[in-house]
């Protein structure tokens, strides 16, 4: 047998399994074009862990491919009239909006970036028409089977042209209406329509203790009761090097925590926390009284006053915070074994509560304030799913003045 192999049942990117005595080593190797960037990473502390292996060789290859467009601004960072240009130089000028974006935020970004410069990079910008644009959003959107994907890539272009109309770059003023106009003709993803029941939230708790994850379970009841967002739940790591100060930090792979800590939750179990996504904009805070979320409090009977210190949501195996791609393949794991459906996501689970509220009659105004959002118009147009009870309380409604008209 080859002396470098896939192994039969695990496979990542990057992922090699090197063969020794009496068993094999996983190893991340990155490309050979690119060794000089990275070095193999021997992973034999994770060869047990299965799902953890995956989600490391995943975050190296994207600390991989940040580290190729760092390389490609060192060689050209200016403008050169080309879209790729201005994409290179929006992700690579220190006082580019960019650097503004949260850590979660700038993921996607930093997928569809390269993908971008790769693609479309040589085209120059004032020869950008509207009809190239539906040409793009055909293969982004695989002819329309992945809506998002071209719906994301349109954002990040607009996003750098908005930078280069801030710097002064001309052709992107015209660029900026064309964009505009030709985007008006392309079709939208479909709003999620759907709704995870209390009885389903159950069940996924369940499914999580009966794994040896109470964890995962108390992550579940935190979001569908306070409707946080999931990534404020179970906390988000970041390079160490990013704004803000942590004493949650993995010296191992240079990043550090933020997230819902035992600290937001007083001696009268009210919760009050200020989400990652509103605190550099509203910085409007969410207040829940954990006392009337019954989900919670069964979940919290599993947490003695004395382990409530430091992050709330920690994963068993290690003791630290989840990394968001193992706390995937446990959802995923969770949602089997509780029947429920594939197209269910996790981040699901904010909405439907929301979507619950609505449903039992609770204002728009005070479903707003919970969901921490400056605005109802976000409340209604993407968290509020509960269509069919306000289509039921519509017809009622108009069923009962012509009762009272007779």
């Amino acid at each position: 047998m080859d002396s470098k192999t896939k192994h039969p049942k695990i496979t990542a990117p990057g992922l090699i399994w090197i063969k020794r005595k009496a068993s094999y080593t996983p190893y991340w190797a990155p490309r050979e074009s690119k060794r000089d960037l990275m070095k193999m990473q021997n992973l034999r502390h994770l060869v047990d862990r299965p799902e953890e292996l995956i989600a490391r060789c995943h975050y190296l290859e994207g600390e991989l491919e940040a580290l190729i467009q760092k390389k490609h601004s060192a060689v050209s960072t200016g403008f050169d009239g080309t879209i790729g240009s201005l994409l290179l130089k929006y992700q690579t000028d220190p006082d580019s909006p960019y650097f503004s974006l949260r850590p979660h935020s700038r993921k996607p970004y930093d997928y569809y970036l390269p993908k971008l410069i790769s693609h479309i990079g040589g085209k120059r910008i004032d020869e950008i028409t509207g009809i190239d644009l539906k040409k793009w959003h055909a293969i982004w959107s695989r002819d329309g089977e992945r809506l998002a994907a071209s719906k994301m890539s349109r954002a990040v272009i607009d996003a750098a042209v908005s930078y280069g109309i801030m710097t002064r770059i001309q052709a992107c003023i015209e660029l900026k209406e064309v964009l505009k106009t030709a985007s008006r003709k392309l079709p939208l993803p479909k709003r999620r329509e759907v709704v995870i029941t209390a009885d389903q939230v159950i069940a996924l708790r369940k499914a999580a203790h009966d794994a040896g994850r109470p964890s995962s379970a108390l992550a579940y009841a935190l979001v569908y009761e306070t409707t946080l967002r999931l990534w404020d739940v179970i906390g988000q790591w970041v390079p160490i090097d990013s704004p803000g100060i942590s004493d949650v930090q993995n010296p191992r792979t240079q990043n550090k925590w933020f997230g819902l800590r035992w600290e937001d939750i007083d001696g009268g179990m009210v919760l009050r926390y200020v989400p990652s996504k509103t605190s550099m904009k509203t910085g409007l805070a969410v207040t829940y009284p954990l006392s009337r979320a019954p989900m919670v409090m069964e979940e919290l009977e599993n947490w003695p006053a004395e382990k409530r210190s430091g992050p709330v949501v920690c994963y068993e195996k290690n003791g630290r915070p989840y990394l968001s791609e193992v706390f995937s393949v446990m959802w995923s794991r969770d949602r089997k074994a509780a029947g429920v459906p594939e197209h269910i996501w996790a981040r699901d689970l904010r909405a439907s509560g929301i979507s619950e509220a609505r449903a039992a009659g609770v204002a728009t105004d005070d479903a707003a304030k919970v969901a921490g959002h400056a605005s109802t118009k976000t409340t209604s147009a993407v968290y509020d799913r509960a269509a069919l009870e306000a289509s039921e309380r519509f017809a009622d409604a108009r069923a009962a003045k012509r009762k009272n008209e007779k």
